[in-house]
């Protein structure tokens, strides 16, 4: 038996995989204070780059919307038609440092920021639809997996392997990252999503959920596993540059924006719970709805300025735009801002980058790098000073909230979609992902994060678990003992 779980204040800590919430669907309750410590704490382990999409490439452009959206959502920028709205986009590499490979595979960061009359209106997702975790107190542990070993300071298959074998969740993601999606040839050539589920609210007050698709217009190129181990030799910074030389070569690239829109119940009772980010909403079902597309058309002047510091927050939401019950965003809403504040200062937003289109009033004053103190302008309210007052525009829909607060694990079925994927993959499509899989599992020292991580395989499909158990040297019956 080991040591007893505790925070850092010595206090027994009973639950570190499931947030607090507020009944089983939740939304996250601010009193989890482990939760809360566990993110700030996270934030502030590196210095000075960010924690994680460390490396990246940015450039400027614009989104154009083709389709008025007014009859789901009243954010002007889903409901006028023809309007340019200028954007900055961020593609970047999870795991590795600021001087890591473009082409070693990896999940890619996908950010986008559009300077919108109502204020900044972030989307900040990854170039696959799922995550590897759906709970905002795992995502700490689950990124150091990915980072170094804390001794020998190298990348280590068996830490990230140990992790997902341990996390039943993530085979659906695992699938993704070790197929071919894993090592895109260019950012301009690969698909972007917002992941998680989102609320929109129209001007009746009425709301839907809706998932966010952002369809590539260049075609979807990868590389192979032999070409990216090559390009990351000759070249590390291959993808950064490639999209900086296309744009100045004014070969723009675009993409189509498209969304799924659920009703409200509906999207409340779906066959899968559309707050897991692990799971997919079937386009069957929903199908994608064209509604614009945004096109990248400048390099920042400076990167430092134009990219670097850069910061993007899922929190950064317009009237008619809120969050949904997913609890992996919930806790993002904290994160990223509080990360920000800890990389660029107390006053982040008002570097140019972050700046919104109209000068923001309020209270807030003083701080690091303080710029726009507003001279003898009011600072507290409840005021007589002619100050700004609240708008009621930005007032969420209220929702419901029932349940018995406690930590909960979502209840799904995690190799379902994993399995869905890896039988509409063709034979030679299977091959690589097996192929990749067993070489990059078959490093790991522990035999039985192997067995266990072949198991979730064979559960997700019988032939996907056995063509890993069999190229592992792992006996089929083995990985058949694992009910999960």
């Amino acid at each position: 038996m080991g040591k007893k779980l505790t925070n850092a204040a010595g206090q027994a800590w009973s639950d570190n995989e499931h947030s607090l919430t507020a009944g089983v669907r939740g939304p996250v309750l601010i009193q989890d204070y482990n939760l809360l410590e566990k993110l700030a704490h996270f934030d502030r382990e590196r210095i000075p780059e960010r924690v994680v999409h460390a490396k990246g490439a940015g450039a400027k452009g614009y989104f154009e919307l083709t389709k008025d959206m007014h009859a789901y959502t009243k954010a002007k920028i889903f409901t006028e038609v023809g309007k340019k709205v200028p954007m900055l986009a961020r593609f970047s590499q999870v795991a590795g440092e600021s001087g890591y490979a473009d082409t070693v595979r990896d999940v890619r960061g996908y950010a986008l920021r559009f300077y919108t009359d109502e204020g900044n209106y972030d989307i900040v997702g990854n170039n696959t639809p799922v995550f590897f975790i759906n709970d905002p107190l795992k995502f700490p542990d689950f990124i150091h997996s990915q980072k170094r070993d804390p001794k020998t300071h190298e990348r280590s298959q068996d830490m990230q392997w140990d992790f997902w074998a341990h996390s039943p969740e993530s085979v659906h993601q695992v699938t993704i990252l070790m197929g071919d999606r894993g090592l895109p040839a260019s950012y301009r050539e690969m698909n972007g999503y917002g992941s998680h589920t989102y609320k929109w609210v129209n001007d009746q007050g009425e709301a839907y959920w809706v998932k966010y698709h952002f369809i590539t217009k260049q075609g979807i190129k990868n590389l192979s596993n032999e070409v990216a181990a090559k390009v990351a030799g000759e070249n590390p910074d291959f993808l950064q540059a490639d999209l900086f030389n296309a744009i100045e070569q004014k070969n723009y690239p675009s993409w189509d924006v498209c969304v799924q829109v659920l009703p409200y119940e509906a999207g409340l009772n779906y066959k899968y719970d559309i707050f897991d980010v692990t799971q997919v909403v079937s386009k069957k079902d929903y199908p994608l709805i064209k509604i614009g597309t945004y096109t990248l058309n400048a390099n920042p002047e400076n990167y430092f300025e134009g990219v670097e510091e850069a910061a993007f927050s899922p929190a950064n939401m317009v009237p008619g735009i809120e969050p949904s019950l997913d609890k992996l965003l919930q806790g993002r809403l904290f994160a990223y801002k509080d990360a920000a504040r800890y990389r660029l200062g107390a006053n982040y937003e008002q570097l140019p980058v972050n700046r919104p289109k109209h000068q923001p009033a309020n209270y807030e004053r003083d701080g690091f790098m303080q710029t726009a103190n507003d001279g003898d302008a009011v600072n507290y309210e409840p005021n007589s000073k002619d100050g700004p007052v609240e708008d009621p525009a930005g007032r969420i829909k209220p929702y419901a909230v029932s349940g018995e607060a406690g930590h909960y694990a979502y209840n799904t079925d995690y190799g379902l979609p994993a399995g869905k994927l890896f039988r509409l993959m063709a034979k030679n499509e299977q091959a690589r992902l097996v192929e990749t899989i067993v070489t990059n599992l078959g490093q790991v020292k522990d035999r039985q994060v192997k067995v266990l991580e072949a198991a979730q395989f064979y559960e997700a499909d019988h032939i996907y678990g056995e063509l890993v158990a069999k190229g592992l040297g792992i006996d089929v019956d083995e990985i058949k003992a694992y009910p999960f």
